[in-house]
């Protein structure tokens, strides 16, 4: 038999599955198991923290987590966690929701919680003459059988006899496939262990067996051939070590981990395994997604128990109404549910929920649902398109008002699916490094020479041919790539910046950056870096950043903090697009900003709309009297140069001066 530990460590490999990172704890709150996911996310190994008290909590929370745990242990029900502080081994403090769940081993209770952010084959056993000398030792350590040439039971030890209540006169001549269950999977195993004996090779993993009254019990078994003088074995040993305790916890730790505690549907991560499944085996189906309209709201309407009673009552109705068909929780709010049945049907849960509302305090909740239909394989053939055009259904429906249930058009999906091809390549080009960058330069009006350039990145890939920006930008904002769009253009740019200076030639190259880029906290470490790599003045580099930008830095310390040490470095930022986005000028108090870019929407009206040149002349005042220089993009005449430069701008930008050019073209203006 295993020690409760023993139980645990053979526990981990279904913990290590999972996505999230998971601990075991007893309650006393000592870690009793912990996954790779944990191991990764905390820098923790499992040498670091197991048979302590999370030695990662702050210490003088201790005893608060003391008594959460015994709060716990004398709880049926999971408990959520909004934020709990961890420190990481690196010393950083993460905040992190976490959700524990107690469960009972032989009348001991354990402490199941989930933050939510195999073995070497052994040596082949010694030879029959050998095995004979140390029989009595396996005898009292193992479960035993000897089967013959026939697969006949011909001796079993007592321990065997012990696990499977069969008595010696019952079992000797018994067949070998009689200690398994009648099952087609246990006879699969079965089959699978006899071919590998009649080969001569031994056989080694975890096998279900039945007791002599029928009750199912885990052993790890190894069945081994034995040879005397022959080439073909003579009989065969099958040694058994019980795991049904193991196996019981696997599938406690299974159901915790695939399944929603509240709801008892299957999860996200479970619903991905099932959606694979039917897709490898040809599976036609329709892939509905679920989300309860004004969700917050409604809670706040009500008590505290009106959001577990809304949830429950809503999967009541769910599982009625989609007999037979797979559900899952994805979110708080909402669900998935696979169904072979047609569109038809599925809009009359809509009506189903009218006929059947939900009562909380004796009143009639106002339950709305948004819904999003994709078929398989008609519109999208994997589980991560899957999700994401039925979740872009739901966003149509409710930016329409909500409590419907749509799916997308054909030219959607066909639009869904080019979005999808274009991140895999982007991907690909990204660490192949196939972007390209242009230049655009910008003309002083004071001295009338090209001062500054400004990087644009350009992409031709060659499968999916010429990628404008304003379809590669947002995509790569989405996705997150665009971190890795930035630090490649930084790069460039400043190598460009660098070689130019090598040649004597000062000039300035601007580089667009994205809000989500200095939200990581090693911005400026990654541009001094940069500066450093490529040898390039600091000076020479001038970071652009839009109005959606500057609105939300306003409210972030930290990102304020980056781009004043980036100024102090001598890096200089603009403000791009002037005078279309966010209307706010306290960012302008705020940001360490040296220069206004007027946008090309009010130039290209600049000679024959009075309205937009005394914008415009208000737009350099403005600039010129908190000392900021000022710069209009899209001049593509002289008239629109001879009345900015009258207002007294600055510097222009657009096509009468250059278009997008690469860097040996720009050498020619100079």
């Amino acid at each position: 038999m295993y020690d409760i530990q023993t139980i645990f460590q053979t526990a981990n490999p279904i913990l290590n599955q999972m996505p999230y990172p998971m601990m075991i704890l007893n309650p006393e709150g000592i870690v009793l198991a912990w996954n790779r996911q944990a191991e990764k996310t905390f820098g923790y190994c499992a040498e670091d923290v197991l048979g302590k008290f999370i030695p990662f909590i702050e210490e003088e929370r201790t005893y608060f987590y003391k008594d959460l745990w015994q709060k716990i242990i004398h709880s049926a029900d999971p408990l959520h966690l909004e934020s709990i502080t961890i420190s990481t081994k690196k010393g950083e403090i993460v905040n992190t929701p976490i959700t524990l769940k107690a469960f009972t081993i032989d009348n001991d209770r354990y402490i199941f919680c989930q933050f939510n952010l195999g073995s070497e084959e052994q040596q082949d056993l010694l030879s029959f003459n050998e095995f004979t000398s140390i029989r009595d030792g396996l005898e009292s350590s193992f479960m035993m059988l000897s089967i013959d040439q026939e697969g006949l039971i011909s001796y079993a030890n007592n321990l065997f006899l012990k696990y499977s209540k069969w008595t010696p006169k019952r079992i000797i001549g018994k067949t070998f496939w009689q200690m398994f269950p009648q099952t087609p999977e246990s006879s699969v195993v079965a089959d699978a262990i006899w071919k590998s004996l009649q080969n001569g090779r031994q056989w080694k993993g975890e096998a279900e067996k039945i007791t002599k009254d029928g009750q199912s019990y885990w052993v790890d078994l190894t069945a081994i051939p034995i040879f005397t003088s022959a080439k073909k074995p003579s009989n065969f040993i099958l040694l058994e070590n019980d795991i049904t305790d193991k196996k019981r916890l696997q599938n406690r730790l299974e159901k915790i981990a695939y399944i929603d505690q509240e709801t008892g549907l299957m999860n996200r991560y479970r619903l991905e395994q099932i959606v694979n499944t039917m897709i490898s085996e040809n599976h036609h189906f329709t892939f509905v997604y679920f989300s309860i309209d004004k969700f917050y709201s409604l809670k706040e309407l009500y008590d505290d128990q009106a959001e577990q009673v809304l949830i429950q009552e809503f999967t009541q109705r769910m599982k009625m109404y989609f007999q037979d068909s797979s559900m899952a929780r994805v979110s708080i709010d909402e669900f998935v549910v696979l169904t072979p049945l047609g569109e038809w049907f599925i809009q009359g849960f809509l009506t189903y929920l009218e006929q059947h509302p939900i009562y909380i305090n004796n009143s009639t909740l106002p339950l709305s649902i948004s819904g999003g239909i994709t078929k398989y394989p008609d519109d999208q053939i994997s589980f991560t398109h899957l999700m994401k055009a039925s979740y872009a259904a739901i966003q149509k429906v409710q930016s329409e008002g909500g409590g419907s249930i749509s799916s997308l058009t054909k030219a959607d999906h066909k639009a869904l699916h080019k979005k999808s091809v274009i991140e895999k390549r982007l991907l690909v080009a990204l660490d192949k490094k196939d972007l390209k960058v242009l230049y655009q330069p910008q003309l002083d009006l004071i001295t009338g020479k090209i001062t500054t350039v400004e990087a644009l990145v350009r992409w031709e890939d060659e499968e999916i041919g010429t990628v404008s920006p304003e379809v590669l930008i947002p995509i790569a904002e989405e996705t997150g790539l665009i971190n890795d769009i930035g630090s490649f253009m930084l790069e460039q740019a400043c190598l460009q910046a660098a070689a130019w200076h090598r040649k004597g030639i000062d000039l300035k190259v601007s580089i667009n950056s994205s809000v989500r880029e200095f939200r990581d906290k090693n911005m400026v470490k990654q541009v001094r870096r940069i500066l450093e790599d490529t040898d390039c003045p600091a000076e020479l580099i001038q970071i652009e950043i839009t109005e959606k930008f500057a609105l939300e830095a306003e409210a972030e310390t930290s990102i304020i903090q980056q781009m004043k040490q980036l100024q102090n470095e001598g890096i200089v930022f603009a403000l791009d697009d002037f005078g279309t986005g966010y209307a706010s000028f306290r960012y302008m108090q705020l940001l360490p900003l040296s220069q206004i870019k007027i946008d090309q929407t009010f130039i290209s009206t600049i000679q024959y709309q009075p309205k937009s040149q005394m914008l415009i002349q208000g737009m350099i005042q403005f600039g010129k009297s908190i000392n900021m220089s000022v710069l209009a993009e899209g001049v593509e005449t002289q008239e629109q140069q001879d009345i900015l430069t009258e207002f007294g701008c600055d510097a222009i930008q657009g096509y009468h001066i250059s278009r997008p050019i690469e860097a040996k073209e720009v050498e020619k203006l100079l």
